[in-house]
């Protein structure tokens, strides 16, 4: 598998915000969305045993694969492994491929409303779906899709003015629309990785 990187931080939205987990970020992505901060196609070969023993070397039980897209490389065998390390393994994916059988937790982000109907998620059962939240385009339920919990998080512009503005048009979202809640991006607040 291709690898970006692998470092043990916070979880820093949704669900597990401020939860320690080891973060396995694989490259590639089928999608370019304008707004990611992911070098996509950096990475290191590194072999399903050699992920497991660097994840291993933090005492979290939570492990997050993401992207990229996670999907595109993501298998069974590496998530048997690592259950088998003592590890609950969570997926952070657009959607737009299916998941192995096996993963704990599923974030859906989807990405449809900015890239068209080539990015409509695949997946009929989510853990969560995370939305990013810009003020233009309409969220969406989908309600195809089988979900526990709902979040709105502001996109990040990198504009300070206009992430207020973001923010503060997401809180007023949620607050007419108590099926979902509102979901921060703590680790940039903090500033930790």
């Amino acid at each position: 598998m291709r690898v970006n990187e692998i470092f043990y931080s916070l979880q820093g939205e949704g669900f597990h915000s401020g939860t320690p987990a080891v973060f396995v970020r694989l490259s590639g992505c089928n999608l370019r969305c304008p707004f990611c901060d992911t070098r996509h196609d950096d990475g290191t070969v590194m072999s399903e045993a050699a992920i497991v023993a660097a994840v291993a070397q933090y005492p979290a039980r939570l492990v997050v694969v993401t992207g990229g897209e996670p999907a595109l490389q993501l298998t069974a065998t590496l998530v048997d492994a690592l259950h088998a390390a003592g590890k609950q393994v969570a997926v952070e994916t657009n959607g737009t491929r299916p998941l192995p059988d096996g993963v704990d937790w599923v974030t859906l982000s989807p990405k449809d409303a900015w890239l068209g109907p080539q990015a409509a998620p695949v997946l009929d059962r989510a853990d969560e779906l995370k939305l990013l939240f810009d003020g233009v385009h309409q969220p969406s339920l989908y309600p195809a899709v089988a979900v526990a919990h709902r979040y709105l998080q502001p996109c990040d512009s990198g504009d300070p003015v206009r992430n207020a503005d973001i923010t503060a048009q997401a809180i007023e979202y949620v607050k007419k629309d108590p099926r979902w809640k509102l979901s921060l991006q703590i680790h940039k607040i903090l500033n930790i990785r």
